[in-house]
């Protein structure tokens, strides 16, 4: 199964972002384990610096800004 992380201390733009790969799951039926990265020195293990941080099996695809529901379908095909 599809592991997507959203990695952001909780603002808005990270919320948003968690928010759109909810949606953008939903309209494709993909099932995936979704999982929201709030911890500041688990994010540190990825070595990001600005958030939000989209990835998809481990592998960082967005990051430093909201990922679009659209841009996501895509990804995840």
């Amino acid at each position: 199964m599809t592991e997507i992380k959203v990695l952001g201390p909780g603002c808005p733009k990270c919320k948003t972002t968690y928010n759109n790969v909810l949606e953008a799951l939903k309209q494709t039926g993909i099932e995936a384990n979704v999982v929201k990265v709030e911890d500041i020195e688990e994010m540190m293990k990825y070595n990001v610096l600005t958030t939000p941080v989209l990835m998809i099996d481990e592998e960082i695809k967005i990051k430093g800004r909201v990922a679009q529901v659209n841009e996501i379908i895509e990804l995840l095909r």
